[in-house]
């Protein structure tokens, strides 16, 4: 019995560790392998679990060449890293200097007929494996890891056994295809790729002209910054030329629905006008445009492979919600999200009742903070709002109370509003029970949902059509109808009603995306996310042991 399988039977019963496989004594490369998994030194490695693991399997044999040097894989490996910049990744994070060098050093080697230190071969062979590993990993759940920008992730990041993923690979001998197959496969993950190499290619072959300065420009009227308007959106694609000959300075019917689509693509009111606002928009860079992508790219990868076939999606930073069927969207409305300072939470969850005619139990932060000093300023503040007292679990009436004397530090007492059609809530509350206390409701402030930039809530998401959405979620129940709704509505007695099928809910924050159809959409950053992911993309990567 030869001294490994003695190891091996002492570690089943002692339950020590077990022993790493022996090294094939003819084999110098995977010995220098196995000693350079085990100790620190040279390049960094950042994927040691999985390195140590994959190669263990393998009793430390090179993976990436054989006696005749390196394979043709991992020249295909080279390529596809050279690619990661179509991703929104950055080719330079995985190894790729060191391992062109390497194989230059290696072949020149060969051509001159010198033997390859084994120590050349196996750093070669562990830079190879430990960027397919590394590259991976980023294209199946991302670069950056979402917990440390929303504290409380929930969305069931996609996962594999990538160093399973490499052995077949290699086996398949197509190791630019296993790595295609980890990033998302939807369309709007594609289109926002797409759409990241024509903005680089547009800034790398300088731009788009900058709209000067001037007045407002509408249809019919002629300057030369219109030729230049056109040309603009000429560039973008939403501009597109018919055939027929153009008086470049006139600002014609084909431009105006130009200005149009551009405005509906950025979130502004298309009125085909060029506005200061829609001047501005139109000035933003297209290497601005294109990091805009790359960002949006990289919370593509947070998501989970399967989004469901039925999911309600709100997108904060467009202030809209979306209803979506396989793949089609059902149902859209204008929504109402937090602002900047109670922003709305980013996570996955699922809806599983509504509430009618519900009452509002007001989360403290904001009975101090917003209800405290307008109680303070009218003494009959709560009662024409129907809120009542509770101190504990008692009311009492609040007449009682010398609220002048009232502070965030002394404030013991606990809100609770009344059903009705001054309730914060509506008429409807969508219920999925979660750590921040959000929900998507009903409002009684309608007139919101005319403004542009609709960031005024306290966290939670204000729905334009909250009956519509209600039908929608009940549909297969036949007792709950749009009729059966609306009477239990107008009957004001509050009630949970639970869906027939539970329906999952994203709450996502894009600041570029791609429609249905592929078209796509810019919006401004209104929560000051853009800038902390753009910092931690660039962040120095950490090793996973």
């Amino acid at each position: 019995m030869t001294m490994h399988a003695l190891l091996l039977i002492a570690a089943a019963v002692t339950g020590m560790a077990l022993p790493p496989p022996p090294v094939p004594p003819d084999e110098p490369v995977a010995e220098r392998i196995r000693t350079r998994v085990e100790a620190a030194g040279g390049e960094p490695l950042y994927e040691r679990a999985a390195l140590g693991g994959f190669y263990a399997r393998r009793s430390f044999r090179p993976a990436w060449s054989n006696e005749q040097g390196p394979n043709r894989l991992a020249d295909d490996l080279v390529d596809a890293l050279g690619r990661a910049d179509l991703e929104g990744l950055w080719p330079e994070d995985y190894h790729l200097a060191g391992i062109r060098a390497l194989l230059t050093a290696v072949r020149e080697d060969a051509s001159s007929g010198r033997t390859t230190e084994p120590d050349r071969l196996a750093e070669l062979d562990l830079l190879l494996t430990d960027a397919f590993l590394l590259y991976g990993s980023h294209l199946l759940a991302g670069r950056v890891d979402p917990e440390t920008l929303h504290p409380r992730w929930e969305a069931n990041r996609r996962g594999a056994d990538l160093a399973t993923v490499l052995e077949d690979a290699l086996d398949s001998r197509n190791v630019a295809r296993a790595l295609q197959r980890l990033a998302p496969t939807q369309d709007g993950y594609r289109w926002l790729r797409g759409a990241l190499a024509r903005e680089r290619a547009a800034a790398a072959s300088g731009g788009w002209p900058a709209l000067p300065e001037g007045p407002v420009l509408k249809r019919g009227d002629r300057a030369p910054a219109v030729a230049v308007l056109r040309e603009r959106l000429r560039l973008e694609g939403d501009l597109r030329a018919d055939g027929k000959r153009q008086d470049a300075e006139l600002f014609d019917a084909a431009l105006e629905q130009a200005v149009q689509q551009f405005q509906q693509r950025h979130g502004l009111e298309a009125v085909g006008v060029v506005t200061p606002t829609t001047r501005a928009e139109l000035n933003v860079s297209a290497a601005t445009r294109a990091e805009q992508l790359r960002l949006n790219l990289e919370r593509w990868r947070w998501l989970p492979q399967d989004l469901g076939r039925r999911r309600i999606i709100v997108n904060i930073a467009a202030y809209e919600l979306e209803v979506i069927e396989d793949e089609v969207v059902v149902l859209a409305m204008r929504v109402v999200v937090g602002k900047r300072y109670r922003r709305t939470p980013v996570f996955s969850d699922t809806v599983r009742y509504i509430v009618l005619n519900p009452s509002w139990y007001v989360p403290r932060n904001i009975a101090v903070q917003d209800l405290l000093p307008k109680i303070q300023h009218d003494p009959s503040y709560l009662e024409r709002f129907q809120m009542h007292v509770f101190e504990g679990s008692a009311p009492i009436d609040p007449a009682t109370v010398d609220w002048s004397a009232v502070t965030a530090d002394n404030f013991k007492y606990r809100l609770n509003q009344e059903p009705g059609r001054l309730n914060a809530l509506g008429r409807i509350k969508f219920a999925f029970p979660n750590a921040y206390d959000v929900y998507l409701h009903d409002t009684p402030s309608r007139e919101l949902f005319d403004e542009a930039q609709r960031d005024f809530s306290s966290g939670c998401i204000r729905l334009e059509k909250p009956l519509d959405l209600a039908v929608y979620l009940m549909k297969k129940n036949g007792r709950w109808n749009r009729e059966a709704l609306e009477l239990a509505l107008d009957e004001g007695t509050e009630r949970a009603v639970y869906l027939p099928r539970p329906m999952p809910v994203q709450l996502l924050y894009w600041t570029a995306w791609a429609d249905e159809d592929g078209t796509i959409q810019f919006r401004s950053d209104i929560h000051g996310l853009d800038r902390p992911l753009a910092d931690a993309l660039q962040a120095p990567l950490s090793t996973r042991d």
